[in-house]
């Protein structure tokens, strides 16, 4: 099993969960995070005094999947993340050891 972290910009957030949703996976978790990725536009920006830089709110998308489907989530996440923008995101694929679900125990 394959976990699979994309942090991407907020306008492209929607089209990317209809794809993934479309494409059968379901396992798909957001998370809004403050980033350094380029701005798409100075609206995008602003200044944090914690961090001391310009920052942009993004979205982080965690994904899991069986390590068949790798292939087909990145290029999802790489056809329909894009901004036109040379640095639209980044996306992370990680092994995971196991995976138990939360269940009631006799």
């Amino acid at each position: 099993m394959k976990q699979i972290k994309a942090f991407v910009h907020r306008n492209r957030v929607s089209d990317l969960v209809h794809a993934l949703e479309a494409a059968g996976f379901q396992r798909l978790s957001l998370f809004d995070v403050k980033g350094l990725l380029r701005a798409l536009s100075a609206r995008e920006q602003e200044y944090s005094v914690e961090f001391g830089d310009q920052v942009i709110s993004e979205i982080q998308l965690e994904l899991f999947c069986d390590d068949t489907d790798v292939a087909r989530a990145v290029e999802i996440f790489r056809l329909v993340g894009r901004t036109g923008h040379a640095d639209a995101g980044w996306i992370y694929v990680s092994t995971i050891e196991q995976s138990l679900p939360i269940n009631d125990m006799p």
